[in-house]
């Protein structure tokens, strides 16, 4: 099935990519949760809008990646959930939560969509996660989950 992405889709593509991917897929995980549309011959119309879109939001050279890079290294984020006594936490942290968590430690705002996991973080502790500012540029942040 021919679809147009309107976000970014790690390892299918960017926002106004036009890609084929099988009818499941599609139909059942990217339309539903709006990672895509179906493509038309009017949809290629939207692609243009999308894509302009996202060079205003998307960090555009190497250069910039790595300030931002430096920047969310050097921030300290520490993240006060609830938890119990054995120090497991009721539900886990989101990337929404590390993004925002980002943001009130001083550090540059960042797309959650760009804070990946490795596995979801369900409990207290120090954890890692990397956020992807650009196709070749990663951050590794280090994220302490305290009880709150």
């Amino acid at each position: 099935m021919k679809i147009i992405l309107t976000h970014e889709v790690s390892g299918l593509g960017a926002a106004g990519d036009v890609v084929d991917v099988k009818d499941g897929y599609a139909r059942n995980y990217l339309i539903p949760r709006g990672f895509a549309i179906r493509w038309t011959k009017g949809g290629e119309k939207d692609v243009e809008q999308i894509r302009r879109a996202r060079k205003i939001h998307e960090i555009a050279t190497i250069e910039q990646a790595n300030e931002v890079k430096a920047r969310l290294e050097g921030v300290k984020v520490r993240l006060a959930v609830r938890s119990g006594d054995a120090g497991r936490l009721f539900g886990s942290v989101t990337p929404a939560d590390i993004a925002s968590a980002i943001k009130s430690a001083g550090g540059p705002e960042v797309d959650k969509r760009r804070v990946e996991l490795g596995s979801p973080i369900k409990t207290l502790g120090s954890h890692q996660v990397s956020v992807r500012l650009h196709p070749e540029v990663a951050a590794k942040l280090g994220v302490e989950v305290v009880a709150g």
